[in-house]
């Protein structure tokens, strides 16, 4: 969550003004014609030409940037490498006509994703996982083959002409979030644009891999190193499964997993179709970890910090936490809340900002209507104003409750908080919902400064005498710290460290 002077994306239902754009262009596309994939040889159907996909690119590449979190520029470094390892495996690929732009999104998040005319983005919670450059160039290689393959354009194709639109709203498939609770009160039926992306087919995903090893191939990379990767991810996924709560064999809808199903039995034929790694194949793990040593690790302190069930704004001086069983994540425009039974909420700036009286601004809160709250009262909370309001919404999931919450913090600003829970649960997760709001609170500037430090992933050089024990203890996670040291360094139960080893921590 950005701050309100140095980023328009606090605007909850900024989306909905990106869909505005896409219908404009979805109205231009023409009727599907038949193209052949120049990376696969395969025909499809599709209503846009590649002159289109570069257009299509060019105009959500800004969008992209400001839904997550920026271009990631701390390490002035880091771009210009990602760059040189994304147009060299581009170079080895089908498509001499795609000028591609490779771009290190400002997010924690593990994803990776294109968008048509060859817009790729990795973020650096992904080059946080990664443990060498081939298994970095898997995942960039990966998205290249989706890009010279036409998939997007194959998957709009696939759509009835009527549903354009929502296809658009899916075009870089990979994107970590499924439903995240944000921009609730503008209809929680509908997916916003944070919500685009879809999964493509799992011969799409397949294709992309083939495609991916033959670039790493190429390149003389060891494309065993997209196997290695995935089963980073894998363990990645599986420990924040178990830190949530939730069963580790159950891919949460936030994962990459989720976005791009792809198991180790299709990554290994891919690589075994592809007749297998050069002689010299390199994984170049001395040079990658150099580069991204130092790089921030969780949190932009700029955006909010997430620590366990609390959630701190060091720049905006408030936070708060959900009860146990309850998860956060952290976006542009919104906080968002993710409960049990599908209960969810978001912390977001009230927009419009209520200028006057918090009771009249629930009172007139949707002006379509949809959302007619009844019991309106005023509160206070933590000695600030603020009134709440309560109303019945019908969802895809049947009717819900819906309430509301507003607040209004010592610098004037209007937060809003917004929760639904299923209407068969009935007030099940009302107490859950008032300790949330209830625990909202103004932080001293000495709190925020203790948060505002970023966490950093660190290159340390194992010494004689260290243990995984011991270079676990340096990490500074709230939690699970030797499972996260060994997720992040690719080590199972039976492996320990030897000196001279290179590993990665967590320390600030």
């Amino acid at each position: 969550m950005t701050t309100a002077n140095s980023d328009p994306r606090l605007n909850r239902r900024a989306p909905w003004m990106a869909a505005a754009g896409l219908l404009a262009l979805a109205a231009s596309l023409s009727a599907c014609t038949t193209a052949t994939s120049p990376a696969t040889g395969r025909t499809f159907s599709t209503p846009v030409s590649v002159q289109q996909e570069a257009q299509i690119g060019a105009k959500e590449h800004p969008k992209i940037l400001e839904e997550f979190g920026g271009a990631y520029t701390e390490k002035p470094e880091l771009n210009p490498y990602v760059n040189s390892i994304g147009q060299f495996l581009a170079s080895t690929g089908e498509r001499p006509d795609v000028k591609f732009t490779f771009t290190v999104l400002n997010t924690p998040d593990i994803n990776a994703f294109a968008l048509p005319g060859g817009y790729v983005y990795v973020t650096r919670g992904l080059m946080a996982l990664a443990n060498n450059e081939a298994e970095f160039a898997g995942v960039v290689g990966h998205e290249i083959g989706h890009v010279n393959a036409r998939h997007t354009a194959e998957r709009m194709g696939q759509q009835q002409q009527a549903s354009i639109l929502g296809t658009l709203g899916v075009l870089a498939s990979g994107l970590l979030f499924g439903q995240t609770g944000a921009n609730l009160a503008g209809g929680i039926a509908n997916e916003s644009i944070a919500n685009w992306l879809g999964s493509y087919s799992q011969q799409q995903e397949f294709e992309a891999d083939m495609l991916g090893v033959r670039y790493l191939t190429r390149a003389t990379y060891d494309p065993q190193a997209m196997s290695t990767f995935l089963a980073s991810l894998d363990a990645e996924t599986r420990l924040e499964a178990e830190l949530a709560g939730k069963d580790p064999n159950v891919v949460d809808q936030v994962s990459m997993k989720a976005s791009h199903p792809r198991t180790q039995d299709r990554v290994q034929r891919a690589i075994q179709e592809a007749n297998g790694a050069a002689a010299n194949a390199m994984l170049e793990r001395d040079v990658y970890l150099s580069k991204i040593d130092g790089i921030m690790f969780g949190d932009d302190p700029s955006q909010g910090v997430i620590r366990d069930r609390l959630f701190v704004h060091p720049p905006l001086r408030f936070a708060f936490e959900v009860p146990s069983g309850y998860k956060l994540v952290n976006l542009p425009d919104v906080v968002a809340i993710k409960g049990p039974k599908g209960t969810l909420g978001n912390l977001s700036l009230a927009d419009p900002q209520p200028g006057g009286s918090l009771v009249s601004a629930l009172q007139n809160y949707d002006p379509k209507g949809n959302i007619v709250l009844q019991d309106i009262e005023t509160l206070t909370i933590n000695g600030m104003e603020a009134a709440t309001g309560r109303a019945r919404v019908n969802t895809k999931s049947g009717a819900a409750n819906y309430r509301a919450v507003l607040i209004r913090h010592p610098s004037g600003k209007v937060y809003e908080f917004a929760f639904v829970s299923l209407a068969d649960l009935g007030a099940r997760y009302d107490s859950d919902f008032q300790k949330t709001a209830f625990s909202f609170r103004q932080i001293s500037a000495a709190e925020a400064a203790q948060y505002n430090k970023p966490q950093r992933l660190r290159v340390v050089t194992v010494q004689p005498g260290d243990t995984i024990q011991s270079l676990s203890n340096r990490m500074v996670v709230g939690e699970a710290k030797e499972q996260w040291f060994r997720v992040l360094n690719a080590l199972e139960q039976a492996n320990s460290v030897q000196p001279g080893q290179k590993v990665k921590i967590v320390t600030y």
